[in-house]
């Protein structure tokens, strides 16, 4: 069975099509979710939210737009960041932190904006520089792992990202360090 027949019969409410993904992709979405959440108990729990949201949203997947592993890893990583942003609200209000200030409109557009036009200079990297870039700021992994796990020193892995983000300042056009 394929991804595209598991999820269409994970969309049918078949249990045994949550167990053939989980399967083959378990160890990719609680690898996601280890970076975010370090804690294990906070990890296992936000991997049960992801299960229970695959159950719920296999019906948003579209085939069309892409392969199935980048749409799980972006579900776990959205659900981690989530869970990591909640705990981080309820320390904040535990301590009596300061309100939030929300931003307008204009903010609001100028940063999808600004997204936009990050999103469009990252597809122009090549696989290396976009995986670096993606391990570092998207799975917030820490530069040991990402230097290990690539085949680099740690000092090499983070010239390259500094020369990365150096080559992404100045076409964004930010200030130059």
């Amino acid at each position: 069975m394929d991804d595209r027949q598991r999820m269409e019969a994970l969309r049918q409410g078949k249990p045994q099509a949550m167990d053939e993904l989980l399967a083959r992709y378990g160890g990719l979405l609680r690898y996601v979710i280890g970076g975010i959440l370090p804690h294990p108990q906070e990890a296992e729990d936000c991997f049960s939210e992801v299960c229970l949201l695959l159950w719920q949203k296999a019906g948003c997947y579209d085939p069309a737009k892409g392969a199935l592993a980048p749409w799980l890893t972006a579900l776990a990583r959205n659900a981690a960041l989530s869970r990591l942003r909640a705990l981080k609200r309820e320390a904040a209000h535990q301590a009596e932190a300061e309100p939030v200030c929300r931003e307008g409109p204009e903010e609001r557009a100028a940063r999808a904006e600004q997204a936009d036009r990050l999103k469009r200079a990252l597809a122009r990297l090549n696989g290396e520089e976009r995986q670096l870039f993606y391990r570092k700021y998207y799975y917030l992994q820490p530069m040991a792992q990402i230097a290990a796990e690539m085949g680099l020193s740690p000092r090499a892995a983070e010239g390259r990202l500094y020369r990365l983000r150096k080559r992404l300042r100045q076409e964004l056009g930010g200030d130059e360090p």
